[in-house]
């Protein structure tokens, strides 16, 4: 086979070029917009990312969803906000690295903020609920709770005690018992009629009168003497109604201590299932509200809580349904004296931080949450804010 000679002057110009720089695109190498790519890595502005993906977290100021809602948001006079939630969001802030500030809005604006990413994240005491999570995506619970009852406290005097003992459940009880002693009163007049006429004696009508009269008295253990029986029939009556008095007034006394303490609870509800029957309030948008409803309860919603908590105070409600620790802390706070909470809690409630959905820092947000909430600073957040509740 012939040899190609190649002259000297084309050898060396051919070995330059073999040398020189390849253009960044047959390097594998692409400058689009200020973003270098090299062999799959990604370069903006100083900071690198694996695999093609870009840094999904902003180097601008991010805004955060929130409302006042004690003691978990609140703002002092200089308007910096401060409280359970907001220590842990600058925890997370703090882990991330993220220049932030807060926004007040109401809750569906904390949800549609998040939604439509006005917002970065929205954070107070925000429920986890199905209906939200189809619009959001939320952080692991940092909180759980469940919903409490607030109600009215009224004076108990001689009126409330009045009104206690023309309750109809009381009235029932009276009307018994009359009943009884008409019973007993009848069967005394039927043996006494004949052989003991000087006190049982006259029409049937006066004869039943003077055997109600005695039946009251022998019940009460008052025992005038102004009447006795004197048959072997009316004895066996007399005999059986003493003992049986005993029984009827022990039941007759413990329902008027029953009537007269529901009178110095003073109030009509005393626990979730009187609230069918009452008029109750909640707050509008929350979680307690949409709970009611489906509940079968018809609640009259407010617009902030402090209108709901001033209209149970002046008699307008029975109740107020709403998150338990933050009922508590209102009350201990502003109503104390005028509204009180129920104990227990009903519906139990979980609340996390909303995030855009498939938020690609939501594990890490996650992880950095449940550090805090396993360290002891989280513990000395909660006594110092929450105390007892």
């Amino acid at each position: 086979m012939p040899q190609v000679t190649i002259p000297r002057p084309f050898s060396f110009v051919l070995l330059l070029l073999l040398l020189a720089p390849l253009p960044l695109s047959a390097a594998g190498i692409q400058t689009v917009a200020g973003i270098q790519t090299v062999a799959g890595i990604q370069t903006v502005a100083g900071t690198e990312t694996v695999a093609g993906t870009q840094a999904s977290l902003p180097d601008t100021q991010v805004v955060i969803g929130t409302r006042v809602v004690a003691p978990f948001v609140m703002q002092d006079d200089a308007g910096r906000y401060h409280g359970l939630t907001v220590a842990l969001w600058e925890e997370v802030a703090g882990e991330l690295g993220l220049d932030y500030r807060f926004e007040e809005t109401d809750i569906a604006g904390m949800i549609e903020g998040v939604a439509d990413g006005r917002y970065f994240a929205s954070a107070a005491a925000l429920t986890i609920t199905s209906e939200r999570e189809e619009l959001v995506d939320f952080t692991h619970p940092f909180y759980v709770t469940g919903l409490g009852i607030a109600v009215g406290r009224e004076p108990a005097g001689l009126g409330r005690a009045i009104l206690a003992l023309l309750d109809p459940e009381f009235l029932w009880v009276i009307f018994l018992l009359l009943a009884v002693l008409l019973f007993w009163g009848f069967l005394i007049w039927f043996f006494e009629r004949e052989r003991n006429p000087e006190e049982f004696g006259g029409t049937p009508a006066q004869g039943v009168g003077h055997g109600f009269w005695w039946a009251a008295v022998t019940m009460t253990t008052v025992g005038y003497g102004d009447k006795s029986p004197r048959t072997i029939g009316g004895r066996v009556v007399g005999f059986l109604w003493m003992f049986t008095a005993i029984i009827l007034i022990s039941f007759f006394t413990a329902s008027i201590t029953s009537s007269l303490t529901v009178t110095q609870i003073d109030s009509r509800v005393s626990g979730p299932g009187d609230l069918p029957q009452a008029r109750v309030g909640a707050l509008d948008q929350s979680a307690a509200l949409a709970f009611l409803a489906d509940d079968g309860v018809s609640a009259r919603p407010f617009p902030i809580l402090a209108a709901g908590m001033d209209a149970l105070a002046r008699g307008e409600l029975d109740a107020f349904v709403h998150d338990a620790p933050i009922l508590r802390h209102t009350v201990r706070q502003e109503w104390e004296g005028d509204v009180r909470v129920l104990a227990g809690t009903f519906a139990e409630q979980f609340y996390g931080i909303a995030l855009p959905r498939e938020h690609p820092e939501r594990n890490r947000i996650n992880r950095v949450l449940l550090d805090y909430l396993a360290s002891p600073e989280w513990e000395r957040v909660q006594e110092r804010l929450l105390g007892r509740y």
